[in-house]
């Protein structure tokens, strides 16, 4: 099944940003293009608007104006829905209601031919729930653009359970033709990035509410070793407060208030006093004229230890070996066999974080997942009122001699990175044996989507997905909610790489 030819018209339904620029993606792939809106004018205000853009991409040498006039002949805006009766495809972008939106469809299927295809960019609610009340929702399909659509690259296609596989496919080679790239998945709430995406979230709010640290170091936390290119507490503040919240909500409730997409009750708290992020002038940050941002937390400088001593290779931590000594510290190695972790002068423990707390041992200070420990220039360490002054002094010292700035946070089990990103990895097996999309498509849906420094299959690879199951059988021990319980994919997919490499039973 091929894409839908240049030569056809594509009509959009409901002229705001997304559907303006879901018009604009189409007029670019050489479409005639109907906007149409239901209040009258819309559609005529939303078209110059499209105008003024194309303008201003000439402007900057982006465009051609002799591409610029023949997009804007293209253009037409229908004061009718009965015009949109040549349409090959329909893309609807209206409001989030499902009421309204099975109203319009129904409305369409009277209207359109019997080979149009009719697509939602709905975000939130059910493609099957929105196809549900058509006589033909084989052609039913959703086209999830990202914002802003003319450019970011990630479209979701979404098959409904009644979708027709030639249906999604012609979206998908549609979405493709057009310039985008496009990920297959089924009908799940929140699709791939919104269901996925939920952990990176949730998980900063939950040690924000363990009084482990403040979003300010939070952020940093996530940026400077995680790799990630924004923090949750910056990027809620620019998304809306309000609109994340409810997106988190609509999942969780979608997925009968599992624990594993548990809302924040310190983000509900933002939104019922009105502080929705930069749209109102202060969120988790102030935006106000002459507002001061809150830096994070960084530990001052202080002296390194002269040596240390190692057990074990120190896992995804192994790096750090080679950079301790560049560092011009002696490394000792030692025979026993008590686990993986760094000896320190002190006579205490730095431990690469596990799901366990310090307050647990005698003396242990713990250290957080870096993406790269070699580029981040920021790691966390984790310490509780039991470890001594002298050992944490001594892991600050350790790697500041690396030239990493060090953020010293409360004594939080799985602490910021680590915790994270196995919540992203189980979320990512769990949807890929449920046949909700492939792993490739996974991975490239949250590097798109969502700008990870890693798709979440390919990160539990590299860690080893045994990794990220001990992490959360820590996690739940000490959380016994369910919200750490590791999904039955990362459980069987944990012991199939334990039974490979000869430690399985």
């Amino acid at each position: 099944m091929t894409a839908i030819d240049q030569s056809r018209t594509v009509a959009v339904v409901g002229t705001g940003t997304m559907g303006q620029g879901i018009a604009q993606i189409a007029l670019a792939a050489g479409h005639l293009v109907r906007l149409y809106d239901a209040v009258p004018g819309r559609a005529a205000e939303a078209a110059d608007a499209i105008g003024a853009r194309l303008d201003r991409l000439v402007e900057k040498g982006r465009l051609d104006a002799v591409e610029r006039d023949a997009a804007r002949e293209r253009l037409q805006p229908a004061a009718d829905l009965a015009e949109l009766t040549d349409a090959a495809l329909v893309i609807e972008a209206i409001l989030e209601q499902l009421s309204v939106k099975q109203e319009l469809f129904t409305a369409l299927e009277e209207i359109v031919a019997d080979d149009c295809l009719l697509a939602t960019n709905t975000s939130s609610l059910s493609v099957t729930a929105v196809a549900g009340a058509l006589k033909h929702p084989g052609r039913f399909v959703g086209l999830h653009f990202f914002n802003p659509a003319p450019l970011l690259p990630l479209v979701e296609v979404v098959s409904g359970h009644a979708t027709d596989a030639a249906t999604a496919t012609r979206a998908w080679a549609t979405a493709a033709a057009w310039g985008k790239t496009p990920v297959r998945c089924t009908d799940t709430p929140g699709f791939i990035v919104n269901r996925i995406a939920r952990p990176f979230y949730a998980e900063a709010f939950a040690v924000y509410e363990e009084r482990g640290a403040e979003p300010a170091t939070i952020d940093a936390v996530l940026r400077e070793c995680g790799g990630f290119r924004m923090g949750p507490f910056e990027l809620t503040d620019l998304i809306g407060q309000d609109v994340n919240e409810a997106v988190t909500r609509s999942v969780w409730e979608s997925f009968f208030q599992s624990p594993k997409f548990t809302p924040s009750l310190a983000q509900r708290r933002l939104v019922e006093s009105g502080l929705h992020g930069r749209k109102s002038g202060r969120g988790w940050y102030p935006y106000e004229e002459g507002a001061v941002r809150p830096e994070p937390h960084t530990a001052p400088d202080t002296e390194p230890p002269s040596h240390i001593t190692v057990e074990g290779d120190l896992g995804p931590a192994r790096e750090l070996l080679a950079m301790i000594r560049e560092a011009g510290i002696t490394v000792r190695e030692s025979d026993e066999d008590q686990g993986t972790r760094i000896l320190l002068p002190s006579g205490g423990q730095l431990v690469l974080t596990d799901g366990q707390t310090s307050a647990e041992f005698r003396d242990v200070v713990y250290f957080d997942l870096a993406f790269d420990y070699r580029a981040a220039t920021r790691i966390a360490l984790s310490a509780s009122e039991v470890t001594e002054w002298e050992t944490l002094r001594q892991s600050i010292g350790l790697f500041q001699a690396l030239g990493k700035k060090v953020s010293v946070i409360g004594d939080v089990p799985g602490m910021i990175v680590a915790r994270t990103v196995a919540m992203l990895v189980d979320l990512a097996a769990d949807a890929v044996a449920k046949g909700v999309a492939s792993p490739a498509d996974i991975d490239t849906a949250m590097r798109l989507g969502v700008n990870y420094p890693l798709g979440p299959v390919e990160w539990g690879r590299r860690l080893g997905r045994a990794w990220a199951h001990e992490l959360l059988d820590e996690l739940h021990a000490r959380v016994p909610t369910g919200r750490y319980a590791a999904s039955l994919a990362l459980y069987r997919d944990s012991y199939v790489r334990m039974d490979k490499d000869g430690a399985g039973s």
